[in-house]
Parts: structure tokens; C-alpha cells; sequence
């Protein structure tokens, strides 16, 4: 890396975004954002973009030397109305498209260009171990993923090296799934989701933004890759885990499938789904995983507060 290379993030005030943008500055980079509103949190200025109207303050574009692309509506914020699935299409695909427009525009060629994906890629797989060369799924959820990696290919045409990394559920004490899940087996209450034997593709936060940085730092880092631990757990075992880790004993309080159905209507499907995803590919990159183990992984989320 060449002195104080800027790094370019969408979505940067979300839950990876801001660790990533921390780890970033621990590393040497410089870290700005694109957001709705222009704004200086420390040393890290947020330019503005809209996605809507498709316009994006320039300088940021001119500045980056790497752009990790982030943003999207979150797929478990809103329960699936026909308004809230295309919004989370859209966003991912306008966002990119935006992004790229302005870049070809402009002659710019960043050095890299690393999106974010999701292992949701897949539909559910059961137990077959899946990389990243198998085939899509056939729910709401592949289709997202397939339309957004669609909306990043072209950017290999500006000659930028491309980066796409499928990610699973992100442990974080600051967000996502884990606060959600952890708060009841404080109370002794594991409430495993469904029969609890679906596959839960985790990593933890720090793992997923050391990914990012690696994929930044190493040139022969390119094309798709799976963001995920080396060792899933299913449901179940994610929820005994949590237990071990706060060590608390709990009483399994299972939420049967017809129950989240009812409450979560579709998007029960993305709780009730699983995928046992293969880390290999990224492992053979030279990376390795700090917390390839979930307990361990919890516990250090836990003592850390991260």
C-alpha cells in the first residue's frame, strides 16, 4: 500500500461500515463516505450522493483509490410488502449503477472495487457445503443477491479489479442478528427458530472487516468469494453457543415455522433457510480467520462490546 490511500465507502454508518471505516484508520487509510447528507465525524468526511435523482458529489469519486460498496435497504428492517422488496433491489442496483455511471463519465479507474453480496445468493441448501461456483437459488433472496453482483460485473470493464464478498450473519453486539437472538437467553430462554437444523453461515464482525481490508491490500484478491466462517453452526447450535458464551443455561423455547410465518410473513423464509458455505476460496488467498470458531467468537463479542 502506498502512503495514505483513500478508501471510499457506501453505506459507511451501517453496522460493517462503521467498524470497517474504524479498522480502516487503525490501518493508515484515509476513510471517507457517501451519504444523504454531508457531514465530518472526526477525520471522516461524508460526501453527498442521491440515489434516486442519480447524482454524487464528484470530489469523492476523484478522491478514491478504493471503493467498498455497502449500501442497500436492509433485508430484515421491514417486513416484505411488493414497495419494500423492490426498495431493496433497487438500492443495491441504482446505488451501483450511479457509482459506475459517474466513474465512466469521469475516466476514473479505481484500484479496486469491492461489493458486498450476501451467502442468501444460494437459497437454502441444506447440509451440501456449498463454494462460490454453485448455481443461484430460486427464492426472493437469490434473486437480490444475483441482481445486485449483476450490478458490480461492469466495473471490471473500467479496469478496476473486482471484488465481491457473499456474506453471512455478522456477529455484533452493536447490531444485526446477535443482539436479537442473545436477548432472551440472557433470561435462560434459547428460542431456536423453526427445527433449529438449518445452517447458519456466521462471521464475526472483525473477521468480515479484516476481509475487506485483505481484499484492499492483495492484488491477486479478485472475483467472488464467500464472507463467512470456516466452521458453521446450525441454528440450534448458534443458540447453545450464545448460551456457553454468556454461560447461561437456558431452556430450548422453540419458534415453529407456521408461528414466524404468520409474524414475518416471507421473510420468515430468510430465518428458516440455510446455507453451509465453504471458506476455502478465501482462505487460499493467504487469509486467515482470528475467530474461526463461534464460541470463542461470541465470547470475545461479548467481552468486547464490538
Amino acid at each position: 500500500m502506498s502512503a495514505k490511500e483513500t478508501v471510499l465507502i457506501t453505506g459507511g454508518s451501517g453496522l460493517v461500515g462503521t467498524r470497517l471505516s474504524q479498522l480502516l484508520l487503525d490501518e493508515g487509510f484515509n476513510v471517507i463516505h457517501l451519504g444523504r447528507k454531508k457531514s465530518r465525524s472526526g477525520s471522516i468526511l461524508t460526501y453527498l450522493w442521491d440515489i434516486n435523482a442519480q447524482t454524487v458529489e464528484v470530489e469523492a469519486l476523484l478522491r478514491a483509490d478504493h471503493i467498498i460498496h455497502l449500501a442497500g435497504a436492509g433485508v430484515a428492517d421491514a417486513r416484505w410488502t411488493d414497495e419494500r422488496k423492490k426498495e431493496i433491489i433497487t438500492s443495491r442496483v441504482d446505488s451501483a449503477k450511479l457509482l459506475f455511471n459517474e466513474l465512466q463519465k469521469l475516466q476514473l479507474k479505481p484500484i479496486s472495487f469491492i461489493s458486498a453480496s450476501a451467502v442468501g445468493y444460494y437459497g437454502n441448501t441444506g447440509s451440501t457445503l456449498v463454494s462460490e461456483d454453485a448455481e443461484p437459488g430460486k427464492d426472493f433472496l437469490a434473486d437480490v443477491c444475483v441482481a445486485w453482483e449483476n450490478a458490480v460485473k461492469p466495473f471490471e470493464e473500467l479496469g478496476s479489479r473486482l471484488v465481491i464478498l457473499r456474506t453471512g450473519i455478522v456477529l455484533s453486539e452493536k447490531g444485526g442478528a446477535l443482539p436479537k437472538t442473545a436477548a432472551p437467553i440472557k433470561f435462560g430462554i434459547g428460542a431456536t427458530l423453526g427445527d433449529g437444523t438449518q445452517y447458519v453461515p456466521w462471521i464475526h464482525i472483525d473477521d468480515l472487516c479484516r476481509q475487506y481490508i485483505h481484499a484492499i491490500k492483495n492484488e491477486k484478491v479478485k472475483g467472488i468469494y464467500n464472507a463467512t466462517a470456516p466452521q458453521p453452526v446450525t441454528n440450534k447450535e448458534l443458540t447453545e453457543s450464545i448460551g456457553d458464551a454468556l454461560g447461561k443455561k437456558t431452556i430450548n423455547a422453540p419458534a415453529p415455522a407456521f408461528v414466524l410465518r404468520l409474524a414475518m410473513g416471507e421473510m420468515a423464509d430468510a430465518v428458516l433457510s440455510g446455507q453451509r458455505t465453504s471458506s476455502m476460496k478465501f482462505q487460499e488467498t493467504g487469509f486467515s480467520f482470528k475467530f474461526p470458531q463461534v464460541v470463542p467468537a461470541l465470547k470475545d463479542i461479548f467481552e468486547r462490546g464490538v
